[in-house]
């Protein structure tokens, strides 16, 4: 389990999206899936709290995941011990949403 609230985390350290090449993921059956999140699962309790995986989008041929993490090197430390690609990392300099039209 990570420690810390996922709040405080997110105010205090970056987001990161991760590109993953990864051709036909969009096929990927739900065990395949499972067996992904736990092996990043067990990365991450290694890691620590320094960095935490907050969700991903599985595409046609790609992965996207959204990380709150201290930097881009352990995020590539992650991938590295995970075995997963990160083609792309790009730090999240600001969110806007439906409500941003409103301000």
């Amino acid at each position: 389990m990570v420690k810390g609230n996922l709040n405080e985390r997110q105010d205090t350290m970056p987001k990161y999206v991760i590109e993953r090449e990864s051709p036909d993921a969009g096929k990927s059956s739900a065990e395949d899936l499972r067996a992904v999140a736990q092996e990043s699962c067990a990365v991450l309790q290694k890691l620590g709290t320094d960095i935490q995986w907050v969700q991903s989008y599985v595409t046609d041929d790609k992965i996207y995941c959204v990380y709150i993490a201290r930097d881009e090197e352990i995020v590539r430390e992650h991938a590295k011990q995970g075995g997963f690609p990160a083609n792309r990392i790009s730090k999240v300099r600001t969110i806007i949403d439906p409500s941003t039209a409103e301000a």
